[in-house]
């Protein structure tokens, strides 16, 4: 399963909260709900957190294998 809890961190570190990434970065709303969920995002969606938190992918989601 990926997981966005390393997300939720990196934003923390960076001082950027959800309501900055809706309101100064117009980042959708919509996307921010999948990433709680831990939902499908597009790569592109990835890409643009890359851009607006200056990190790598890692500082944004990781796997965790299913225990089954």
């Amino acid at each position: 399963m990926i997981t966005y809890t390393p997300l939720w961190e990196t934003m923390r570190y960076k001082g950027i909260s959800q309501y900055k990434l809706i309101k100064e970065f117009n980042f959708s709303a919509g996307q921010l709900s999948r990433l709680r969920k831990n939902a499908y995002v597009s790569t592109h969606t990835i890409e643009t957190l890359c851009k607006i938190l200056d990190c790598d992918v890692s500082d944004i989601m990781c796997y965790e294998k299913d225990s089954v």
